[in-house]
């Protein structure tokens, strides 16, 4: 599966840079593969809860091919990609865990557009806590204060479902020009519900990355809660997730789309929270039923990829990813009890490494 090969419903993956690096400087690297003579680890899958940092296992006890993994960061190096970290969790167990160049394990990444799939799960928990009726709500209805420039019965039907996958019908924040005026100006609400409709909402797939702020816009409206104390309350802490530094609008609303760093270690826990089913050391932190919600294919993109609600389905590997720009990556595979996580700044395609290399090297279910 080569996902480099984009046709023009593509372009913004190549404009994000989700797939690749352009390499430079990895010249070193730190990385742990366990050795094959420790003890085996019988724990199952939800017995233990990395809320205060995940355990390590050999890639062998959880039925991979340690070799393989290891040609993978070989190659890694020998292409000289700017591939800054790269994680692979199977079964709850870290198995492989590598830093390139100057990049280490407390090392904060900026996630890029990974951020909008948190964003995505808040929204879940203020519906299962009874905040939000669901994802029928119409935007508009959200902001009865206000009034907006090119208001027609399309923008009036937009739903919060819509928005969550991409199909707003708002014409979309194409290159740095336009998300440069949204943050120049004062009132991002009014700057994104202002833009024309170019279709009607629910049937096109336009990724208009902006307009994911309209759901901490809708979560503060909702909860009466700064969605960074939200977050914290409900997400973060019972995670394990710590010192999140999160870019606000002028109003000090966070970032919809994205805007914080956080470590590799902490951007797999929320891959691991989806993996299974939005429960965490005993509590639900996000409803099951948000979780399948958020990881069907609601839009079509490409042969290789599709949309739910803020994350990609990922076809080929019957997976599903939150993607940020350069190379930030939380894909999960739920067959295969896989967390794989990367950070990098890269227009090389990260996907075929894990084709070649992380996929063969799963020998056996646990």
């Amino acid at each position: 599966m080569n996902l480099k090969r984009l046709n023009g419903s593509t372009q913004f993956l190549a404009l994000l840079g989700i797939l690749s690096v352009i390499a430079a400087g990895c010249s070193s690297s730190s990385v742990t593969i366990a050795p094959t003579n420790v003890p085996t680890l019988t724990a199952a899958p939800g017995s233990y809860w990395p809320t205060e940092g995940w355990r390590t296992s050999t890639p062998e006890e959880q039925g991979m091919n340690s070799q393989k993994l290891a040609e993978m960061v070989t190659k890694i190096k020998e292409r000289n990609m700017a591939i800054h970290s790269l994680l692979i969790i199977r079964n709850g167990y870290l198995v492989s865990e590598t830093y390139f160049g100057s990049w280490k394990q407390d090392t904060v990444h900026e996630t890029q557009s990974v951020g909008r799939s948190f964003t995505s799960a808040l929204i879940g928990i203020a519906i299962d806590k009874g905040y939000i009726d669901g994802v029928d709500h119409r935007i508009v209805d959200f902001f009865p204060e206000r009034t907006f420039a090119n208001l027609d019965k399309h923008k009036e039907a937009m739903t919060l479902e819509d928005v969550l996958t991409m199909r707003s019908g708002l014409e979309g924040l194409a290159g740095d020009p336009a998300y440069q005026a949204m943050q120049n100006s004062p009132d991002w609400v009014k700057f994104l519900l202002d833009r024309r409709v170019v279709a009607p909402p629910g049937s096109l797939w336009n990724y208009c990355a902006g307009c994911s702020h309209l759901l901490t816009v809708i979560l503060q409206k909702t909860t009466g809660i700064n969605p960074r104390d939200f977050a914290e309350q409900y997400l973060f802490k019972p995670l394990g997730i710590s010192g999140v530094k999160w870019m606000t609008d002028p109003a000090g609303i966070p970032y919809g789309a994205g805007g914080f760093g956080l470590t590799p270690r902490d951007m797999a826990k929320l891959g691991y929270l989806y993996l299974r089913n939005g429960q965490w050391a005993g509590r639900q932190i996000v409803s099951s039923d948000w979780v399948k919600k958020t990881t069907q294919r609601y839009a079509g993109i490409d042969e290789h990829f599709g949309y739910g609600y803020h994350w990609f389905t990922v076809t080929a590997m019957a997976g599903y990813a939150a993607l940020g720009g350069g190379g930030q990556i939380i894909l999960v595979i739920p067959g295969s009890d896989l967390v794989i996580v990367t950070t990098a700044k890269t227009e090389e395609s990260i996907f075929d490494l894990i084709t070649q290399y992380v996929l063969p090297a799963v020998q056996k279910s646990q």
